[in-house]
């Protein structure tokens, strides 16, 4: 279905395999700031041959790093009409981890990053559950990473959260269910999404239909069956939180400019 696949449950363990290929576009944000890098670079290849000649450098070279640090505060505030950010990119503020390892979570460049044993971090800012919502995670994984974003979740101390659902992601990791699977609900086996580079996960959960969407671009679509019941991990469509996944201490994920908008 021009290179994405619409998935409904039928059955307990059912699985959407995507069929055919896609382009991975990096968003504009993510192209301005790599521009402003590459300007950086640039300036730092002048070679000093005089005092001048070192201070125009010098002048050059903070001049280009003001404006790469505009230009990300720029994206940063960048955000689509009706959203908010949950994070601002300089702290934790409005994020709590769980107990288990409290070493894991790092803050680099703006974005959360995973560094350690198991642990996840939940969002806390709100005290209003989210239930009706669409959210937005720019996402970055090193190769054979494994992560996720959790949604009508709860905080939990220690382990993997029991409460809500979690969209996977995994673009090369052993585990088979790639990136924006309902793991466990709706699995996907191919990821569109490529490690190395940033991509926007997206979640839309209006009333009992689940919306997966990788750059824009929908991946599945559930529709939660009458009568469904929760298991030991409750997959059931209520209201929660938001919580982030560190899966294991191989798996490095980097999460930033996690906004989200209310939907009625």
């Amino acid at each position: 279905m021009g290179g994405f696949a619409s998935c409904y449950r039928r059955s307990p363990g059912i699985a959407g395999i995507l069929a055919g290929e896609t382009v991975i576009l990096e968003s504009r944000r993510q192209g301005f700031q790599r521009s402003w890098a590459w300007h950086i670079f640039l300036a730092r290849r002048i070679p000093s041959f005089s005092v001048p000649r070192m201070k125009r450098n010098l002048f050059l070279s903070l001049t280009v790093g003001a404006l790469a640090l505009c230009a990300g505060s720029i994206a940063a505030a960048e955000v689509e009409p009706g959203f908010i950010l949950l994070c601002d990119g300089t702290s934790f503020d409005g994020w709590k981890a769980s107990i288990d390892h409290t070493n894991t979570w790092k803050l680099e460049d703006g974005a959360f990053v995973t560094r350690g044993e198991t642990a996840h971090l939940y969002y806390v800012g709100d005290q209003a559950p989210f239930t009706n919502f669409d959210l937005k995670v720019d996402v970055m994984t090193d190769h054979g990473a494994n992560g996720g974003i959790y949604f009508h979740t709860k905080y939990q101390e220690k382990g993997f959260p029991k409460y809500g659902f979690e969209a996977q992601v995994d673009n090369t990791h052993s585990d088979w269910k790639k990136t924006g699977s309902l793991y466990d609900v709706v699995n996907i086996s191919k990821s569109l999404a490529q490690d190395d580079k940033w991509w926007t996960e997206e979640v839309i959960v209006q009333g009992k239909k689940i919306t997966v969407k990788i750059d824009g671009q929908t991946l599945l679509e559930y529709t939660e069956p009458l009568g469904a019941q929760p298991g030991s991990y409750t997959r059931v469509l209520a209201s929660g939180t938001f919580a982030l996944q560190a899966h294991d201490p191989k798996s490095v994920v980097r999460y930033k400019n996690i906004r989200v908008k209310r939907l009625p």
